[in-house]
C-alpha cells in the first residue's frame, strides 16, 4: 500500500502544531511558509480531516483529530531518527545531523569554535545549535529536540545525563573606577552593601544568590537583566557589580566601558560546564564522537573566556 504523506510533510505539520503558527514553524525548520502551508493543506485533503483550527492573529490551534495526528506523527519522526541514527552506527560513519542546545550565557563563546571542528573533523555532520535557558534545555532534552546540550550542572534532573568538562570559579565584575575593583579577591560580605546587577536567569540567579544565602546576609540588587552582554554594559557604566563563571574575552563592555573581575574567595561553589543528554543518547555514534571532541577541546585553559588571570584583572 504506498504511503498518503512523506516525512517531510510530517515533520512541517508537527512544526506548526509545537509552534502554534505556520510562521514560526517556518523559523524553525528554515522552509518558506508558503511550503508549509502546501504540506499541511495536502495532508488534510489526502486524509480527509480538519488538522488545524485557524485563529487569525493568534495562529492555529490543532482540532482534536489533529491532536492525535501529532501525537502519531511525533512517534513516526522518532522511529525514523532512531532507524537512521542505527544506520550510521551499523555503518560505523559520524553523520547526520546533529541538535545542540547551549546555555545562552556562553553560547558566543564556545559553540562556534566546537561546532567548526567538529564539521570539519566529520563533514557529514551538520550540527544545528540553539541558545536557551536551562529548564529549556531540560525540556529540549526529553522532548526530543535536542540530542545533547553544554551547561552548567545546575540542578539536574535524574533523569538526565551530565559528563563534566571544565570547572570555573565565580568572579566579581566591576568598573573600573569601583572602590572594589584593585583588590587581589572579594568576599560577598564585602559585596553585601554594593549595588548588584543580577544576570536574572532561571537557576543561574539562585545559583548567583546562593552565596549570599550562605553567609547570612542578602544582596544590594538594583538591576535585573537575562542579558549578558546587557549585564556587562550596566556594569561598566556604574550601576552595580556582577557575579559570573564565564568571562569575555576582553576587559571592555560591549559600549567600550573598562571591566575589571576579581575572583570571589570563601565558601562559593565553582560551576562545572558539561554535556548533558539523555540517558542512553552516547550510544548513537555521532553523538558519542562529538562527547569525545568536546573532552578533548573543552578545558578551563584552552577555551576562551574561561581562564581567569592570576591578578584578576
Amino acid at each position: 500500500m504506498p504511503l498518503r504523506f512523506t516525512l517531510r510533510q510530517l515533520e512541517y505539520f508537527v512544526a506548526v502544531g509545537e509552534a502554534g503558527s505556520i510562521a514560526l514553524a517556518s523559523e524553525r525548520v528554515k522552509v518558506s511558509s508558503p511550503s508549509i502551508s502546501a504540506a499541511i493543506a495536502q495532508l488534510e485533503q489526502e486524509f480527509g480531516i480538519q488538522l488545524f483550527v485557524r485563529k487569525h492573529a493568534q495562529g492555529l490551534a490543532p482540532t482534536q483529530a489533529g491532536r492525535q495526528f501529532l501525537a502519531q506523527a511525533r512517534q513516526l519522526l522518532a522511529d525514523a531518527d532512531r532507524l537512521n541514527r542505527l544506520a550510521d552506527d551499523l555503518s560505523g560513519t559520524v553523520q547526520g545531523p546533529l541538535r545542540l542546545g547551549c546555555l545562552l550565557t556562553f553560547a558566543q563563546l564556545v559553540v562556534p569554535q566546537l561546532r567548526r571542528r567538529f564539521e570539519t573533523r566529520f563533514p557529514n555532520v551538520r550540527v544545528s545549535q540553539r541558545e536557551m535557558d536551562q529548564q529549556q534545555i531540560f525540556e529540549g532534552l526529553r522532548s526530543g529536540d535536542l540530542d545533547i546540550a553544554l551547561t552548567y550542572d545546575l540542578e539536574i534532573p535524574p533523569d538526565l545525563h551530565f559528563v563534566p568538562l571544565a570547572q570555573l570559579a565565580p568572579y566579581a565584575m566591576l568598573s573600573e573606577n569601583h572602590p572594589l575593583a584593585g583588590l587581589p579577591e572579594i568576599s560577598v560580605r564585602q559585596l553585601e552593601d554594593e549595588p548588584m546587577v543580577l544576570l536574572d536567569l532561571p537557576m543561574s540567579a539562585d545559583y548567583f544568590l546562593s552565596f549570599f544565602k550562605a553567609a547570612g546576609i542578602r544582596p544590594k540588587i538594583t538591576e535585573r537583566t537575562r542579558d549578558m552582554a546587557v549585564m556587562r554594559s550596566l556594569v561598566g557604566n556604574g550601576f552595580g557589580y556582577a557575579i559570573a563563571n564565564i568571562r569575555p574575552l576582553n576587559d571592555l563592555s560591549p559600549d567600550g566601558r573598562k571591566l575589571c573581575f576579581v575572583p570571589l574567595k570563601g565558601p562559593v561553589r565553582p560551576m562545572i560546564l558539561g554535556l548533558l543528554m539523555a540517558e542512553g543518547a552516547a550510544n548513537v555514534l555521532t553523538v558519542r564522537a562529538f562527547v569525545d571532541h568536546c573532552r578533548d577541546l573543552v578545558t578551563a585553559d584552552s577555551m576562551p573566556g574561561m581562564k581567569m588571570p592570576p591578578s584578576g584583572r
